[in-house]
């Protein structure tokens, strides 16, 4: 690809301008609250944007895009409407019970609801989870789409970008994040979209579209089908979206950041309704690229990027790129931030440093923040080992999220559910989930999960049956300083979300 003086301008001057607005909107964040949750002070779009620009990295425009040029098809966009359907529980069910405990960490439930000990484990397998798959494929799909625009060296791309996002992550806390987060999903939102435009132009329209990938447009796939069978949307991709979108610690900060409730869920349903949005902008240039150029990619985590690089004017493609490079930055940020939260509130401060006074907790999340982004780094090749990068990523999480998601659900709707239960679902998720991988290959991993949750919850309610606890667990108010009045459109606006989602599937059955 050419590269203009017109694209390196664009592109420089997006990266410098968000960098530039995050660490001046956080240069007064002093104390943990403030670094960690953004003193609590989130408003809607900046909730609602952060999610969906964390969300929405190279994962998607890499490995998303690389799956639908592939077998999936489509299909691949179940995980974005399952996932705006999830979004709407998590607005109006699970999201006023957190804001209620005040939690800072989505491990510290586990602490109020069960014990210490069921906190320490989720935290531990979140932080290897992080670092070992989420922060390692966000830094090889980026440095995938450097060596596929710049022709720049992989192991080079994975240490820029690891370097870059890391200072100001380090600087700036949470605040930091969802400014950067603000500013890369609008340039996502609106690049993603020139992308298709431009696509369905050198295609022949929406109509020739559609008629000539009429194959690949269909959300229901036949049952054996190895990577999205419709058996698996009827529970096993539930257990993906409700763990990412619900007790992900990666996404649930910024919601925990709200400023009120309303704020929270408001932010939310914004995100719900992006995230139909997305496989327009993700999905289908991924098939376009597969009638345009599919005799000449090799690897479907190659497309987006090349379609990119083939088809957008200069200028505009340095911009997108930008924008791009700026959602890997995005989502690693993000990780980072999280990750370090756990680290330092669930590990250090909960078993060590009880005492650990505000001042002292930023700089053991900056220390941490630091030496997660270099261990991201080393292990970031590990992804390009499997067949696709987002099938990695979804395959790998899980191994933790059937465990959490029960562990969650039986601790929310069984009162009289035991600690003693909640551990056995934590430990037993990770064994039962490999030995099905191993055992069972021909099964899609997404059915592999939902068997392991209904194990799982078979043998937390037989252990609760056997002895359950004396009392009855009660969620207690501890934050009177956060308004939880709900917002009185949010349910509404649900529906509709809802009935998108179901008026998509019909459409593309």
């Amino acid at each position: 690809m050419a590269w203009t003086l017109w694209d390196g301008l664009s592109f420089v001057l997006f990266l410098v301008a968000v960098v530039g607005v995050s660490l001046y909107v956080s240069r007064r964040e002093h104390s943990a609250q403030d670094y960690f949750l953004a003193g609590r002070s989130l408003v809607w779009p900046l909730i609602g944007f952060s999610l969906i620009a964390s969300n929405i990295s190279t994962e998607h425009f890499v490995g998303m895009a690389g799956s639908s040029f592939g077998q999936a098809g489509l299909a691949i966009a179940s995980y974005e409407w399952v996932g705006a359907a999830t979004l709407v529980f998590v607005a109006l069910v699970l999201l006023p019970r957190f804001l209620r405990l005040g939690i800072s960490t989505m491990p510290e439930f586990l602490e109020y609801r069960y014990g210490p000990i069921q906190r320490t484990i989720m935290a531990v397998y979140m932080l290897v989870a992080y670092v070992g798959v989420a922060i390692a494929a966000v830094l090889y799909s980026g440095a995938i789409g450097l060596k596929a625009i710049f022709g720049l060296d992989l192991m080079v791309g994975i240490w820029l970008i690891g370097g870059l996002a890391g200072v100001y992550t380090i600087y700036g806390g949470l605040k930091a994040v969802v400014w950067s987060d603000l500013l890369q999903g609008l340039a996502l939102l609106v690049g993603g979209a020139t992308v298709t435009i431009i696509g369905l132009r050198h295609v022949g329209g929406l109509s020739a579209f559609l008629d000539t990938n009429a194959a690949k447009l269909h959300m229901v796939l036949p049952s054996n089908h190895p990577e999205l069978p419709w058996t698996a949307l009827l529970l096993g991709i539930w257990i993906p979206n409700l763990f990412y979108w619900g007790f992900n610690q990666f996404i649930t900060q910024r919601t925990l950041a709200a400023k009120t409730l309303a704020q929270g869920q408001r932010g939310i349903i914004l995100a719900a309704s992006l995230k139909l949005l997305i496989p327009f902008i993700v999905v289908f240039p991924g098939i376009m690229a597969f009638q345009l150029f599919g005799s000449e990619i090799e690897n479907g985590d190659q497309a987006y990027p090349i379609l990119i690089a083939r088809l957008l004017p200069s200028g505009l493609r340095g911009l997108l790129f930008a924008a791009l490079f700026g959602a890997v930055m995005s989502s690693l940020d993000s990780m980072l931030n999280s990750a370090s939260t756990i680290y330092t509130m669930d590990i250090v401060k909960r078993w060590f440093r009880s005492g650990a006074t505000p001042s002292e907790l930023v700089r053991t999340g900056r220390v941490t923040t630091a030496t997660l982004a270099v261990v991201g780094c080393l292990l970031a090749p590990l992804p390009g080992r499997f067949e696709g990068v987002f099938q990695y990523i979804q395959l790998v999480w899980g191994f933790i999220s059937p465990g959490v998601v029960t562990v969650f659900l039986i601790g929310l709707l069984v009162p009289r559910a035991t600690a003693a239960a909640a551990t056995t679902a934590l430990l037993l998720g990770v064994p039962i989930y490999a030995f099905l991988l191993w055992w069972f290959p021909e099964v899609a991993f997404l059915n592999h999960m939902a068997i392991t949750a209904g194990i799982l919850t078979i043998i937390m309610l037989a252990v609760t049956a056997v002895s359950p606890r004396a009392v009855s667990w009660r969620l207690v108010s501890a934050t009177p300083h956060i308004d939880l009045t709900p917002d009185p459109t949010a349910r509404g606006l649900g529906v509709v979300v809802l009935a998108a989602t179901v008026g998509l599937y019909v459409t593309f059955w």
